[in-house]
């Protein structure tokens, strides 16, 4: 129960409550927690430090608002360390989840002119665009917008794809994977993408642009991946 002569507030003090109930899963995953109301009663304080305690748990996705509805208890994040290369299908079954994919498109294209840049290709030269729906146990997770050369591998199509890319390189081509440079940033999600991952037009996502290379420097793949941000948060160790 609150202590309230403690120097922890009161509002802190609630949200710890609360998350214990819902590792204890007297709150299950999906289901609707009691309202501002009925938890300032439970706990004799007002609604509005009720209300604080709640929106903090908001802001750090262990909750989620529905507007009309109530609050609900979030689905947890999956954690992505930002430290060694691997795939979306590697990532998810590591996590003993099953990944697949649904490709919206597949084509030749000559890249915009940045994409050429940082695949290290002379003007013209072609890549395969790929655009990928990425799934977990059945769930949208991502969208990937992937650019490869066709040069590198011209008889790459649509069912090749439909897997791990990098499986496919090491396995089929005998190519070893070397390195990639990735750059994150948040946006909000753009429209097309909200009906893919399910999410509402305001949002948010979190976009990773990576190139990856082969063990001897050629680039190999340019993906823009929109992840949900409701559902993956990127982790580092960093040391001094």
């Amino acid at each position: 129960m609150l202590e309230k002569n403690s120097h922890i507030p009161i509002y802190i003090q609630i949200e710890e409550l609360i998350k214990q109930r819902i590792y204890l899963e007297e709150y299950g995953i999906g289901e609707n927690i009691p309202s501002e109301r009925e938890l300032s009663m439970q706990f004799d304080v007002s609604r509005m430090t009720v209300r604080q305690a709640i929106t903090n748990l908001v802001n750090s996705g262990l909750l989620y608002r529905e507007k009309g509805r109530g609050t609900y208890v979030a689905n947890p994040k999956f954690e992505q360390p930002l430290m060694g290369l691997t795939s979306f299908t590697e990532d998810m079954r590591a996590r003993g989840m099953e990944p697949s994919s649904k490709v919206l498109r597949f084509e030749k294209i000559v890249p915009p002119v940045d994409i050429a840049h940082d695949l290290l290709l002379e003007r013209g030269e072609e890549v395969f665009f790929v655009v990928r729906i990425r799934y977990a146990n059945t769930k949208p997770m991502a969208i990937e917008r992937t650019y490869i050369p066709v040069k590198i591998y011209p008889d790459l199509d649509e069912k090749k794809v439909m897997g791990s890319l990098y499986a496919l390189i090491e396995a089929r081509f005998h190519q070893k994977i070397g390195n990639a440079i990735q750059q994150m940033e948040a946006a909000i999600v753009g429209k097309e993408d909200c009906k893919y991952l399910q999410i509402g037009t305001a949002a948010p996502v979190l976009i990773i642009k990576r190139i990856s290379f082969l063990s001897d420097g050629i680039p190999f793949e340019l993906v823009r991946s929109t992840y949900r941000a409701d559902r993956y948060k990127f982790i580092s160790e960093i040391k001094r």
